[in-house]
């Protein structure tokens, strides 16, 4: 089993996409408020447009200030298109200001290694830190959510796993819904493949309606009830949603400090399962879910 890269990196509750040809839209994602941005050069940019996409993602992310950045990703093409090899060369000038490399179309462990060896290279050739830049496979066909436990440990890069539903709606011919019944299988069992590996939990994909807020926040609060991290998002005023429905309400907080100053006592006094006034029994791993909560809230 590898293990996950070591990066400094917050849980990516919202990840906003912004294509890579639009330099003025990544300087104002970066200041959005999103935990991250995701500079796409994949489906965003046509394909008469990637060079240019490339010109303008490493002049904007040159003048970008890092330490007034949230985490940065760049979404490069897929392995098999021919294009990635240019897009992770492309990078080597800000390499330093890239977190992570985002790799659709994801589904053989071998394709993630291939990434990893480009930016391998990228990095000796710009004399970079060698493995400070992680991966997120992003799984969005059949075969890719069967072999996500193999895609999620395929390197030590692999930060998390992402989930891609707009590719595997289409190859299953079905219609996404707000509360995501149809990829209830696929979603739990990417959750089950990050943990099962070791990686933080994974990203949710987009909800692609922009004029349905109340479908997005049934769809955020379902993939944090899931067990997702975070989600994907294609418009900053998708935003404020989303982080709520992935920030803990106040009963959250409240109960999670309840548990934790009443199991905290019961260590001191050497017990290690107690019960509660309300009849809620805790143990260790019960408390432990609670001390994530207020860590996270911290």
């Amino acid at each position: 089993m590898t293990s996950p890269v070591p990066l400094p990196l917050p849980l990516l509750r919202t990840l906003l996409f912004v294509p890579g040809d639009r330099p003025d839209r990544i300087a104002k994602a970066a200041g959005s408020g999103a935990t991250g941005i995701a500079i796409d050069l994949e489906d965003a940019v046509a394909l008469s447009q990637k060079d240019t996409a490339r010109i303008a993602m490493v002049d904007t992310l040159s003048t970008l200030r890092r330490d007034a950045t949230p985490v940065v990703c760049v979404r490069i093409n897929a392995v098999d298109s021919g294009l990635a090899e240019a897009d992770v060369t492309a990078l080597e000038p800000v390499l330093a200001r890239v977190d992570l490399i985002m790799v659709p179309m994801s589904s053989d462990p071998d394709g993630v290694r291939h990434v990893s060896h480009l930016l391998a290279q990228a990095e000796a050739s710009a004399a970079a830190d060698v493995g400070a830049i992680g991966i997120i496979p992003l799984v969005e066909t059949a075969a890719g959510i069967l072999d996500a436990r193999a895609l999620a440990a395929a390197d030590p890069r692999v930060y998390t796993l992402s989930f891609g539903p707009a590719d595997l709606s289409r190859e299953l011919g079905i219609t996404p819904t707000a509360d995501g019944d149809e990829f209830l299988h696929a979603r739990s069992h990417l959750v089950l493949a990050a943990a099962a590996a070791h990686r933080p939990p994974p990203i949710d994909g987009p909800y692609l309606d922009l004029g349905d807020d109340d479908g997005l926040g049934r769809s955020a609060r379902r993939a944090r009830q899931l067990g997702f991290s975070g989600k994907q998002v294609i418009h900053p005023a998708q935003i404020p949603t989303v982080a709520a429905a992935f920030t803990a309400s106040a009963e959250e907080i409240a109960w999670a400090r309840a548990v934790d100053a009443a199991f905290s006592a019961a260590e001191a006094d050497g017990v290690s399962s107690i019960r509660l006034p309300d009849g809620t029994f805790v143990d260790y791993p019960i408390a432990r879910r609670a001390r994530a909560i207020l860590a996270a809230q911290r």
